[in-house]
């Protein structure tokens, strides 16, 4: 085995994502047309370290810390609170009830004939 690919092993070794998901979300962009191995590994890599932070940070704010658990309200509430990643608001949203839901929709009507 040559030490090309003895790198790309290691390298491997210390990433859990997928690295052709990573490969094919970064060429879905229009901008992208080729992707330097070094590059996509360390997006592989931030990527994960990313979702590492926002986990632990989550957890440690989470209501699950009793019971091991992380849920997607400790997600969404970390997403809301915290100021580094309140950029997720749109993705993690709170939950709500549909019949709140429809409720606030109602009265957005409402506000709107009042006008």
């Amino acid at each position: 085995m040559s030490d090309n690919n003895t790198e790309k092993d290691e390298r491997k070794k210390t990433i859990s994502l997928p690295i052709s998901r990573v490969r094919l979300i970064m060429k879905s962009s229009p901008d992208v047309s080729s992707i330097n191995q070094d590059a996509l590994f360390l997006t592989t890599k931030a990527t994960e370290l990313f979702v590492q932070h926002l986990a632990r940070a989550s957890f440690n704010n989470g209501s699950g810390r009793d019971t091991n658990t992380l849920s997607y309200t400790d997600l969404a509430n970390t997403a809301e609170e915290n100021d580094t990643f309140h950029f997720l608001t749109d993705i993690l949203p709170q939950k709500i009830l549909a019949r709140d839901y429809l409720k606030s929709l109602e009265d957005m009507k409402e506000d709107e004939a009042d006008l």
